[in-house]
């Protein structure tokens, strides 16, 4: 191939790229499970109001779960919102989602440690003044929920709300996100709850890398303690500091990628969907997409999520 036919071939992957579709050098087949999910999806009659997640009552197609942990609701909580686990005759056999390249994150060189524990971790963060967001913070932001959860969602940063709290995901944007955790058959503590970064940025600001990077070293600590089989990224933050800098999630959501022994789904975060409530059926279809994975239906009798008061 001379230079000029090379030129041109790169040219022509660079405008497939910008179109939104990678790896065109692969036959990626046709996933059945994407299509289903985002059927349902367009098929669903949905409330836009800003802070209400009302997904439709429909069942979502599920693959039969390898033997794994299973969810299991606080003491007392309504049967109404305990996950349903597909099994035998009652699970649709569909094939695994297919592992996705990624570049670099920024969690590669991180030192793991032994015996590493979400105590240990809370103690080497300590009063941390690692970088610049210590400096107008009110609390550290650790994460909340199952310390043994199959699955984990990392937002970008405590708000201002969070940071008076001390916990991730408490403002309108995490009732939403409670919410969209209840509708799909869970609770928040049948989950966990973290940030990339544990200190507000001051005036909500996007973190900046190098805070990003010194902070994510604890994030991938915490990671490594819970051992998720899936993880949802909320937003571009969080789909970079784990998939790497160039990766957005207008081009990555509803899409499996492969990240240190889990499967990990980036999509939109509860506050795009405050100011953008027509996305919910967009991270709606992702988020079916994870209950298959995770072996979870939904029951006909489930409780709707009601609106924030």
């Amino acid at each position: 191939m001379t230079s000029e036919e090379q030129s041109r071939v790169e040219a022509w992957l660079r405008y497939f790229s910008d179109l939104g579709f990678s790896e065109t050098y692969r036959n990626r087949g046709f996933n059945p499970l994407s299509y289903d999910a985002m059927r349902l999806a367009d098929n669903a009659s949905y409330d836009h109001s800003a802070d209400e997640w009302r997904p439709p009552e429909v069942m979502a197609r599920v693959a039969a779960p390898e033997p794994s942990r299973d969810f299991t609701t606080a003491a007392g909580a309504s049967s109404a919102l305990s996950p349903l686990i597909a099994a035998g005759s009652s699970a649709t056999a569909s094939p695994a989602p297919l592992p996705i390249l990624q570049s670099a994150s920024l969690f590669e060189g991180s030192n793991r440690v032994e015996d590493d524990s979400m105590d240990k971790i809370r103690e080497t963060i300590g009063d941390c003044t690692r970088c610049r967001l210590h400096e107008k913070r009110n609390k550290i932001v650790f994460g909340v929920g199952d310390t043994k959860a199959q699955l984990v969602f990392i937002g970008e940063g405590p708000g201002r709300d969070e940071d008076v709290q001390g916990e991730p995901f408490v403002g309108r944007a995490g009732k939403l996100l409670t919410q969209m955790i209840e509708a799909m058959g869970l609770r928040r503590e049948n989950v966990y709850i973290c940030n990339v970064v544990k200190c507000r940025p001051p005036e909500n600001r996007t973190p900046e890398k190098d805070e990003m990077k010194i902070c994510s070293q604890f994030l991938l600590r915490q990671l490594g303690v819970i051992k998720p089989k899936a993880i949802v990224c909320l937003g571009n933050v969080a789909a970079q500091a784990l998939l790497g800098p160039t990766t957005g999630v207008s081009r990555t959501r509803g899409r499996w990628f492969d990240f240190a022994g889990s499967r990990l789904m980036p999509t939109y975060h509860p506050a795009y969907l405050l100011r953008n409530p027509a996305a919910k059926s967009i991270v709606w279809a992702d988020l079916q997409l994870v209950m298959a994975f995770l072996g979870l239906q939904l029951s006909r009798s489930a409780k709707r999520a009601q609106p924030p008061a």
